[in-house]
This record gives C-alpha cells, structure tokens and sequence, in this order.
C-alpha cells in the first residue's frame, strides 16, 4: 500500500507534465500567455486533487492485487 505522502508526489509529478502540456494548448488556442498560465495553474490544482482522490479509492480495491506475502517472523 501506498502512503499518502507517496500519493501526493505521484500526483504532483503526474500533473506538472500533463499541465505544462496543457497549458501549451491553450497558449495555442489564445495566443495569451496570461490566460495559458492561468488555465495551465488551475489544472494542476483541479487535478492534483482529483488525481489523489482517485489513488486512494483505487488503493482500497482489491481488484487485481496477489495475496499478501507478509510473513510474521
């Protein structure tokens, strides 16, 4: 199981990547860099959460997980 520390830095670093591409998207569409790097904040924010929301509800699905192989000594 993931930690919630481990989680957010996934999502974090998921989003920088996906937001910077975003953001050049809308720099393309609109030929403004203000609104680029506004649309492009506000989806790392929107998603960073959603993103973290997502790995915590998944981490509590057994769906497609072995048995666990802890053994006590």
């Amino acid at each position: 199981m993931d930690s919630h520390l481990r989680s957010v830095a996934k999502a974090i670093s998921w989003r920088i990547g996906g937001s910077i591409v975003t953001a050049l998207i809308a720099l393309a569409v609109t030929r403004q860099y203000a609104v680029a790097l506004s649309i492009g904040i506000a989806d790392v924010v929107v998603k960073v959460a959603a993103y973290y929301v997502h790995e915590r509800l998944w981490d509590r699905i057994p769906f497609g997980r072995g048995k666990s192989t802890d053994y006590q000594i």
